[in-house]
């Protein structure tokens, strides 16, 4: 029969190898979490739905703090940001990683590569898709997840109907050499901007135009200061959800593991909303009746393709033949 002081003796010896079963974190970790878009887009959106639950399960030993519209940093400044440690966690457009030397990145800027969300899951979910997120180790950096924004529209001050409408436009783009190389196929002139900066160059005429994914155009306002606009669905923006390596690779197994499931499933919501919020942006930006939309026809589509031909050859050098004919061979097209 236990006395009452050798149970209170037991008892207390329980409570602590409780204590040292579990880990304790006298202070939470934190994770910044930088973007550059609005809360209210599908990235901002995943961004939130991320903190939910990695601070949920985590039970508060992990709180993320995320900073959405370049609050920390611009386009150009995040990516180093990340890799010296300012930030832990970032969600760069796929274009971003030239810069870095992994350029094969910029394939998903190839215009009309992909026809849609079927071929587009075929890339990021499948053997291409880990194998890109890959290189990024040897600079500091762990690929999580592929999240999406959209299919692009393209908007300027004119109508934009013909690869001829183009010339002499000054285009915004995102620091991209494929980018850079679409719009001189076009006969504009591109611009690389950061895109904080965009809605006020193209409201004083800095620039003509730009393209964007229908929610981003919407939420940064674009739609009010671009007279025309063409559903080309020529191209696709997404992001790489990234973090610093040895931040990543420092956390207690357990934490890293309750932050995967987090991601996994900020995955699958993110994605899951990306079509939906950009189909309601481009029916709010109609209703608006600011911007003219225009849905190329078959002939028209077909003659955008034809101009933009040259750019898989010029740029097969900069992100791999191998790896173009790889993503043809995966979607069964030819390009």
């Amino acid at each position: 029969m236990l006395t009452r002081r050798t149970f209170a003796r037991l008892a207390g010896a329980a409570a602590l190898a409780l204590t040292v079963a579990m880990p304790a974190w006298a202070e939470p970790v934190v994770i910044k979490f930088s973007h550059v878009v609005a809360p209210d887009t599908p990235k901002g959106k995943g961004a939130d739905k991320f903190k939910e639950l990695a601070e949920k399960y985590t039970d508060g030993a992990v709180k993320v703090e995320v900073y959405p519209n370049s609050q920390l940093y611009k386009d150009k400044e995040e990516l180093e940001a990340l890799q010296l440690g300012a930030v832990q966690m970032l969600a760069p457009s796929l274009a971003k990683f030239g810069p870095l030397g992994v350029q094969q990145f910029e394939v998903f800027d190839l215009p009309f590569l992909m026809n849609g969300y079927d071929d587009l899951r075929k890339i990021t979910d499948g053997e291409i898709g880990k194998s890109l997120l890959s290189k990024l180790e040897d600079k500091g950096i762990i690929g999580l997840a592929y999240w999406d924004n959209g299919f692009k529209v393209m908007s300027a001050n004119s109508p934009l109907r013909t690869p001829d409408d183009f010339l002499g436009l000054k285009m915004r783009i995102q620091s991209s050499k494929i980018l850079e190389a679409q719009m001189q196929a076009l006969g504009a002139v591109p611009q690389v901007m950061a895109f904080s900066e965009v809605y006020q160059a193209l409201q004083t005429g800095v620039v003509d135009g730009t393209e964007n994914p229908p929610s981003n155009m919407y939420t940064q306002k674009m739609h009010e200061v671009q007279k025309h606009a063409t559903i080309s669905n020529h191209g696709y923006l997404g992001y790489a959800v990234i973090v610093n390596k040895a931040f990543w690779e420092g956390l207690d197994p357990a934490i890293r593991e309750k932050l995967s499931q987090a991601m996994a499933e900020s995955t699958d919501y993110a994605n899951s909303i990306a079509k939906q919020e950009n189909e309601a942006a481009l029916a709010a930006m109609k209703a608006a009746g600011k911007t003219e939309f225009h849905e190329l026809t078959e002939d028209e589509r077909a003659e955008w393709v034809e101009a933009l031909k040259p750019v898989y050859e010029e740029m097969s050098g900069r992100v791999g033949a191998d790896l173009i004919e790889q993503v043809g061979s995966t979607l069964g097209t030819t390009n």
